[in-house]
């Protein structure tokens, strides 16, 4: 399922409402995994989705810098491996042409490769890697990679209100090797379990960045994408934001349009 934190990719959901079980409330792991499997069963049938996004840099002192990018996702009818994305940058000019495939899995390691066009070349991202930082940006790598139902153990923390919401708390516990999380903490508005807020752990379970999802809108009468993403380093004080525009779903993506000679060709 697309549950990729780019498209944002990360927050998605439908329309209709099924209230998670009374009878599950009392057991907070339950209830957690409840409240997860009806957000990932919100998101199912969407086919393919592309878009185009900004990415805005902000270092500690408040300076800024652009990038341009048009990103691609292909849902898979597997429910038990991951789906495909594709991250391809137009902007500026020193980093035009490259681009990131990633196939997600479950708890085997995603698959990675980044292209490279002054070196033409691609370079496969090492497992134990997937915690750097994404092309200098806030976001890891294994952000980028869709985030499935069954990569993490889930437990319901508390309600309480977000914004003007009402909220379910989660912690979601990574169960993926070489992750640089330790846990996650999800706030899921119970209106349309649509992400509102996740908070980072890092490895010595410190508080690491925290990102805010916004202006969402609801696409196909269906689906819902958050169009705006804030991630703030709460370490470093960098933030990195993501705009979405032209947001498309069914244009006809294939497995074809996600494989490494096609890295090589996206312009």
């Amino acid at each position: 399922m697309n549950k990729i934190i780019l498209a944002l990719v990360i927050a998605s959901v439908v329309s209709v409402l099924i209230p998670v079980s009374v009878s599950a409330a009392e057991d907070p792991v339950v209830k957690g995994e409840a409240i997860a499997r009806e957000w990932d069963r919100r998101d199912r049938g969407y086919g393919d989705t592309s878009a185009n996004m900004k990415m805005i840099l902000e270092n500690r002192q408040g300076q800024t810098s652009e990038r341009k990018m048009r990103i691609f996702f292909l849902e898979m009818p597997n429910e038990n491996d991951g789906d495909k994305s594709m991250v391809v940058f137009d902007y500026p000019r020193d980093i035009k042409g490259t681009a990131l495939l990633s196939y997600s899995h479950i708890l085997k390691p995603d698959d990675q490769w980044l292209y490279l066009p002054a070196l033409k070349r691609v370079k496969r991202i090492s497992s134990n890697n997937k915690s750097g930082p994404f092309m200098g940006s806030e976001f890891a790598y294994e952000d980028i990679s869709s985030q499935e139902l069954k990569k993490y153990s889930y437990k319901w923390l508390r309600d309480e209100p977000c914004g003007k919401s009402d909220c379910f708390v989660l912690e979601q516990r990574p169960l993926y090797e070489n992750s640089g999380y330790t846990r996650q903490v999800a706030w899921y508005d119970k209106e349309a379990y649509r992400l509102q807020r996740i908070d980072y752990y890092d490895r010595r379970n410190a508080l690491l960045k925290t990102l805010g999802f916004s202006k969402y809108q609801k696409h196909l009468d269906k689906y819902w994408r958050a169009h705006d993403m804030y991630m703030v380093n709460k370490q470093t004080g960098k933030k990195t934001r993501l705009v979405y525009e032209n947001l498309k779903f069914k244009s006809g993506l294939t497995d074809k349009d996600f494989t490494q000679s096609r890295l090589k060709r996206m312009r």
